[in-house]
């Protein structure tokens, strides 16, 4: 994409999203009734046509999710005769918004490796995860510049390092110094120590991520590649708002957790998100990551069970107390859910020291905590359609700060869905002072 790509894009997602956010922007636990369905009759009938069984399934694929409900929605929005009906319509292509994916292909170059190389990077990894093996060494490989020949040879600061198991890797690929930032020092010692066993140049700030910089111990600078993987929410914000400070000369991150903010509500980055009518709250900013995992039979039983009695606990407080409002109840163990739904109940009450009366029937508050999940299920499944959609806009909106600040940035995939739904990669490279 140009920088008119991405911006362009980025109107198009913002129009999308605030003239549809009654069907996104909502919490489903206080719900006791599609709160859109007036707006949205086709789209109300066909999720209540779903099958409970199959609404899983439809969730934990997007495009099987869109192909299910579009249909109706877009009947629906024809219906209202808007006057920008044939436009919104237009941009609900933007609901499977797809990553160019990145042509560095990491099977490839490993099946072309020695068995030599092989056997080293087995012991260099052999205590960690899979999965994040996989992300790390995909990571690795979009800010190796022996694959991107933009890029040049800087010394990287890995930022939120925990115990610089990516640092680590790029220092031993590149031969480069690496400069590791992590808040825990238990993590910094261990990291340090894994660099000394390897003899890689690489040193590890013991530093809050947060806390003011201290002038005389300069982290960002000029001539320097910061990188970031899975920094959360404002962890790699803050990142972001210093390299460009510093004119770091190169900015790689894959963003994650947008929810976990200092701020009860989203800030926005770029021009663009800051002229915004969409207000994010913290609630909003999980969207993108609400996906279904395909559970056991055991597995879903116990979360169906589990979220039917909390909202019929939730309905029996709201009578108790006279109060029309959700009252969140904590993490439950799987051994309360062998007992009864009154047990559960009075745990519950007792909790939040609400006292019930005793002549309670704990069966009617049961069946209207089974009927609330089911509803809560479709109001979840069609705000699914638009996780993909906000989470573009967030990345868009870095994309757009990132090129105001005069970097050439990129968007792109560096790994597969299936090793982390989190693979979405920005590189940016400053070209202007």
């Amino acid at each position: 994409m140009s920088s008119i790509d991405y911006q362009h894009t980025f109107t198009a997602l913002d129009t999308l999203l605030g003239r549809l956010a009654p069907l996104w922007q909502l919490v489903a636990f206080e719900c006791d009734h599609l709160p859109w369905q007036a707006s949205f009759p086709n789209l109300a009938q066909i999720v209540w046509q779903l099958d409970d069984a199959e609404i899983d399934a439809i969730d934990a694929d997007q495009q099987l999710l869109v192909g299910t409900l579009l249909p109706s929605l877009i009947s629906d929005i024809n219906q209202s005769q808007h006057q920008h009906s044939a436009e919104t319509i237009e941009q609900l292509s933007l609901l499977v918004f797809t990553l160019p994916t990145s042509t560095i292909n990491t099977l490839n170059k490993q099946a072309a490796s020695t068995a030599e190389q092989q056997s080293d990077l087995a012991h260099f990894s052999a205590h960690i995860k899979g999965r994040k093996w996989q992300q790390i060494n995909a990571f690795a490989e979009q800010i190796d510049p022996q694959y991107q020949p933009e890029l040049t040879r800087l010394p990287i600061l890995e930022w939120c390092a925990g115990k610089g198991h990516l640092g680590r890797l790029v220092a031993k690929q590149q031969q480069i110094e690496v400069t590791s930032l992590e808040w825990q020092a238990n993590l910094c010692q261990q990291g340090q120590e894994f660099a000394k066993q390897w003899q890689l140049s690489q040193r590890f700030i013991c530093a809050d991520a947060f806390a003011p910089l201290n002038p005389n111990d300069t982290i960002l600078y000029p001539q320097q590649h910061a990188i970031a993987l899975h920094a959360c929410g404002d962890l790699h914000v803050r990142l972001l708002n210093l390299a460009t400070q510093a004119n770091t000369q190169a900015i790689s991150i894959s963003p994650c957790c947008y929810h976990l903010i200092q701020d009860t509500h989203y800030q926005p980055l770029s021009t663009q998100a800051k002229a915004s009518k969409i207000k994010l709250s913290r609630h909003d900013l999980q969207l993108p990551l609400q996906q279904s995992v395909i559970a056991s039979s055991k597995q879903q039983a116990l979360r169906l069970q589990e979220v039917s009695w909390r909202l019929g606990f939730d309905s029996l407080q709201r009578q108790v107390r006279s109060i029309d409002a959700y009252l969140p109840v904590p993490t439950v163990k799987q051994s309360q859910l062998s007992g009864s739904f009154s047990d559960f109940c009075l745990w519950a009450a007792n909790y939040k020291k609400l006292v019930l009366p005793n002549d309670i029937d704990f069966d009617v508050f049961l069946q209207r905590g089974i009927a609330r999940q089911r509803l809560t299920k479709r109001i979840d499944l069609v705000a699914h359609l638009f996780r993909r959609a906000l989470e573009a806009w967030l990345l868009l909106d870095r994309v757009c700060f990132l090129q105001q600040h005069g970097y050439e940035v990129s968007l792109s995939e560096f790994c597969a869905n299936s090793v982390t739904p989190r693979n979405a990669f920005i590189q940016a490279i400053k070209t202007t002072a």
